[in-house]
């Protein structure tokens, strides 16, 4: 039957997203950031290229913890290469590019995941929408950078498997998993954009890959050289979610230094 929901218990729900072994798996993908201003035509502002490392921890009631790395480089638009310092088209001023390296970015599976199901394939979507406070907005320091005092996004998944990988009790881990990911949100904080209106528009797309050398060869090269600590999972929970907005906090004065991001981290 085409197009018919069906839910999928939270075992089924590990194999997508990583293993149910506790083996860790990588995720990759690639896209582009365009800018979304009222009355003016769309800006490609840069490409994107990211991984996630991750594993799933099953615990006693059937429930499993998701703890996980992930890193996402600006890139770009025309030439692919990284961007380490970016000219604002809005305001001219040159700037320090803070890439994503959030560490850990965890979660909780627990229930049922509805899935659409089309023949051969299935479909999760995820819709999300965070909304919370911006913890950069109660200090002054931070208010050229990212005044608002809500942080508000939309974060648009789906997650495409082969449907016989679901129900094939042999397998750990979905032999292939496609990711569509779309977000619109508000500017990064290092883009110094203030109170300027407008947002940032997200398109990529991405799949599991099945070992860390089928990563692309920049985040190969930047893993093994700059920070190592992304080449594997935790091996259990660690404390809060990083964000770009918490990170950009924390290396605020390696930001105005013009350090090089992400700022290098070793291995564990």
């Amino acid at each position: 039957m085409v197009n018919e929901i069906q839910e999928f218990d939270t075992r089924q729900w590990v194999k997508v997203r990583s293993s149910l072994d506790g083996s860790q798996t990588f995720l990759t993908w690639t896209g582009s950031i365009y800018s979304f201003v009222p009355n003016e035509k769309k800006k490609r502002l840069f490409n994107i290229v990211g991984m996630s490392v991750s594993r799933c921890i099953e615990n006693d009631d059937n429930t499993w913890e998701f703890t996980s790395r992930e890193l996402t480089y600006y890139l770009d638009p025309n030439t692919n290469e990284i961007l380490h310092k970016w000219e604002n088209p809005w305001t001219e001023e040159t700037l320090t590019v803070i890439h994503v390296a959030n560490s850990p970015v965890e979660g909780y599976f627990k229930g049922n995941f509805p899935g659409q199901v089309n023949g051969d394939i299935t479909t999760f979507v995820f819709d999300l929408f965070p909304t919370y406070p911006n913890s950069l907005a109660e200090d002054p320091k931070f208010r050229e950078y990212s005044p608002q005092t809500t942080y508000q996004a939309a974060e648009l998944f789906k997650l495409t498997v082969p449907t016989e990988d679901l129900h094939n009790s042999e397998k750990l881990s979905v032999s292939k998993m496609f990711i569509c990911w779309d977000r619109i949100g508000p500017w990064l904080p290092w883009m110094k954009m203030g109170d300027r209106p407008g947002h940032l528009i997200y398109s990529a797309t991405g799949q599991k890959v099945n070992n860390f050398t089928d990563l692309p060869q920049l985040l190969q090269d930047e893993i093994n050289t700059r920070v190592p600590l992304y080449k594997n999972a935790p091996k259990a929970p660690l404390d809060d979610d990083m964000t770009s907005w918490i990170y950009f906090k924390k290396h605020f004065d390696a930001y105005l230094a013009g350090e090089r991001f992400p700022i290098p981290e070793a291995e564990d």
